[in-house]
C-alpha cells in the first residue's frame, strides 16, 4: 500500500460568483420604489498552504479533484449573496507547483506560505449597483463569473540539510537510525529505502535535519532503479554525505568507483556542483571492511573529501561525524542571504491603456481580446435585450467600436470577444450615429412621436378637468325643477 507520495497531478476549480438579483422595491401605496436588487457573492479560492503536520502528497494522489464552494446569488431588498467559502490546501513544506507544461508557479518553502491556485469568480451586480442617472430601473443584473479551473502538478523536494546518498544496501538507513530517532525500514537485499526518510540530529546547539535518499545506481539520472523520482529531494540539502560501503560482497565494486559513479550521477542531474561533500567510509566494524577503509582513506582525502570511518552497528565514529555535518550546517546557514519581509510592489497602468486589443485574424472576423470586455462577455445575460445593450453600451465607451472602425471592420463582420476555445461570436453592427438618420421628412421629428407617459398623464388630468367644467356650465336648476 502507498504510504508515501512525492508528484500528484491536481484538479482544482474555484468557486463561481453568486448572479445578481433584477429586484423592484414594493409596499403598500407605493408599487414601484426602484431597484432594491443585490449583489452576488464571490466564489471561493482555492488555496496552496504549509503546513509542516504534513509529510505527503497522499490525500491528493487519492483524491486528485477538490473544489471551492460557490457565491450566493443576491437578494430583493438589497441583500447581498454570500461569498463563496476558501477551500484551504495543506501541503508539505517544499511542494512545488507546475503547470501543464512544466512551468514553476510557486515554490512552497515555510510554514503558512501559501499560494491561491485557482481564483473564486467575482459575484454579479444587481439591479440597484446598475442602477444611474440615465437608467434609473435596470431590469436586469450581471452574472456571477465563473471560477478558475486549473491542472496544477504539485512536486515534494524534501527539505533537509543534510542528505545521504550512495548506493543501495550502502547503510544509509541504518546510519540515519542511530544518528537521529528515526525508524526507517532496514534489510540486507537492495532498495529496501523506497521512499525518503527524514531525522532531526543534535549536536552541541546545532540542531538539523538529515535525509535518507534511495539508493542510487548507475543511469539514475536518465530514470533507472529509484534515482531520478527521488533525486530532487538533494536539491534543498546544504551538506552532501557519501556512504560507501566497505564490507560490499560484489567483486567488481569498491568505494572509489562506487563514489564516482554516484558524483557522475549528480553531476548529469545538475545544480548540486556548489554542495560540500563528506565521506563515509561505512561498515568498518567487519574486519575486511576495516582494512580497506584504510586502504582507500589517503586517495580520497588526497581528492579533497573530509573522510570519517564509522560503523552504524558498533555505534563507532558517530560523534565526529555528527558534530562535522552540525559545524557544515551552521556555515551553511550562516552563508544564506537574510530573508525580507515579503514586499507588495503596485504598478498601476497607464492611464491612456485601454485594457484591450482588437486583431483581424482573416476575412471578415476580428477578435476583441483583454480583460474588461471578456469580463463584461461573461456577465451579460444574452437573453435579456436590456443587458445586451447595456453591455453594447459598454464596449462602446471603453473605445471597442472605434478600434473596429480602425481596424477595417464593416458592419455585418464577425467580432469574437475571448480566447478561440471559449468566445462569444456576433455580427457587428455599429451604434456610433451621426444624428441625420434620426431625421425624417422636412419639419418633421419621429422623435416627437415616441411615447411620453408624464406628457400623457398631464393631458390627460387637463381633459378630466375641462370636462367637469363643461358638465358645470350646462346645468340649470330651474330648468331641472321645472
Amino acid at each position: 500500500m502507498t504510504t508515501f507520495v512525492d508528484r500528484v497531478e491536481l484538479h482544482v476549480a474555484a468557486g463561481n460568483g453568486g448572479h445578481g438579483c433584477a429586484s423592484v422595491h414594493r409596499e403598500k401605496f407605493k408599487p414601484l420604489g426602484g431597484p432594491d436588487g443585490g449583489n452576488g457573492g464571490r466564489g471561493g479560492d482555492v488555496i496552496l498552504t504549509v503546513d509542516q503536520s504534513v509529510t505527503t502528497l497522499l490525500d491528493y494522489h487519492h483524491s486528485p479533484h477538490r473544489k471551492a464552494t460557490n457565491g450566493k446569488p443576491g437578494e430583493g431588498g438589497n441583500r447581498s449573496g454570500k461569498d463563496g467559502q476558501d477551500l484551504v490546501l495543506p501541503v508539505p513544506d517544499g511542494t512545488v507547483v507546475l503547470d501543464k507544461a512544466g512551468n514553476v508557479l510557486a515554490d512552497l518553502v515555510g510554514h503558512g506560505t501559501s499560494y491561491i491556485a485557482a481564483q473564486g469568480g467575482r459575484g454579479g451586480l444587481g439591479n440597484a449597483a446598475l442602477a444611474s442617472a440615465r437608467r434609473k430601473a435596470p431590469g436586469f443584473a450581471l452574472l456571477g463569473e465563473p471560477g478558475d479551473l486549473r491542472d496544477i502538478g504539485l512536486e515534494l523536494k524534501t527539505v533537509a540539510d543534510v542528505a545521504l546518498v550512495g548506493y543501495p544496501s550502502a547503510g544509509k538507513s541504518s546510519l540515519i537510525s542511530v544518528l537521529s530517532a528515526a525508524k526507517p525500514k532496514i534489510a540486507d537485499y537492495p532498495f529496501t529505502t523506497l521512499v525518503p526518510n527524514l531525522g532531526v540530529v543534535t549536536a552541541g546547539s546545532t540542531v538539523y535535519t538529515i535525509a535518507d535518499v534511495p539508493g542510487l545506481i548507475p543511469g539514475a539520472s536518465q530514470g533507472k532503479g529509484l534515482g531520478l523520482e527521488f533525486l530532487r529531494h538533494v536539491e534543498r540539502c546544504s551538506v552532501l554525505v557519501h556512504v560507501l560501503d566497505t564490507a560490499t560482497l560484489e567483486s567488481d565494486r569498491d568505494p572509489v568507483s562506487d563514489l564516482d559513479v554516484i558524483e557522475e550521477e549528480l553531476r548529469q542531474y545538475g545544480g548540486l556542483d556548489n554542495r560540500p561533500r563528506v565521506v563515509v567510509l561505512n561498515k568498518t566494524d567487519v574486519p575486511d571492511g576495516r582494512d580497506l577503509a584504510e586502504m582507500v582513506r589517503p586517495d580520497l582525502e588526497a581528492r579533497g573529501y573530509r573522510v570519517f570511518a564509522v560503523s552504524a552497528v558498533a555505534h563507532l565514529g558517530l560523534r565526529e561525524l555528527s558534530f562535522a555535518l552540525a559545524q557544515l550546517v551552521s556555515e551553511a546557514r550562516a552563508a544564506r542571504p537574510k530573508e525580507e519581509s515579503t514586499r507588495v510592489v503596485i504598478r498601476p497602468k497607464a492611464v491612456d491603456d485601454s485594457g484591450f486589443t482588437v486583431t483581424r485574424e482573416d476575412e471578415g472576423l476580428f477578435r476583441v481580446r483583454g480583460e474588461k470586455p471578456e469580463r463584461w462577455v461573461r456577465q451579460t445575460d444574452f437573453n435579456n435585450d436590456e443587458a445586451v445593450g447595456y453591455l453594447a453600451d459598454r464596449l462602446n465607451r471603453l473605445g471597442v467600436e472605434t478600434a473596429l472602425m480602425k481596424a477595417g471592420a464593416r458592419t455585418g463582420d464577425g467580432v469574437a470577444i475571448g480566447p478561440e476555445d471559449n468566445a462569444v461570436v456576433f455580427d457587428w453592427e455599429p451604434t456610433v450615429t451621426a444624428g441625420a438618420e434620426m431625421l425624417g421628412r422636412r419639419g418633421e421629428d419621429h422623435r416627437f412621436e415616441a411615447p411620453r407617459p408624464a406628457a400623457q398623464r398631464r393631458r390627460d388630468r387637463q381633459a378630466e378637468r375641462d370636462e367637469s367644467e363643461r358638465e358645470y356650465d350646462d346645468f340649470d336648476p330651474f330648468r331641472d325643477k321645472a
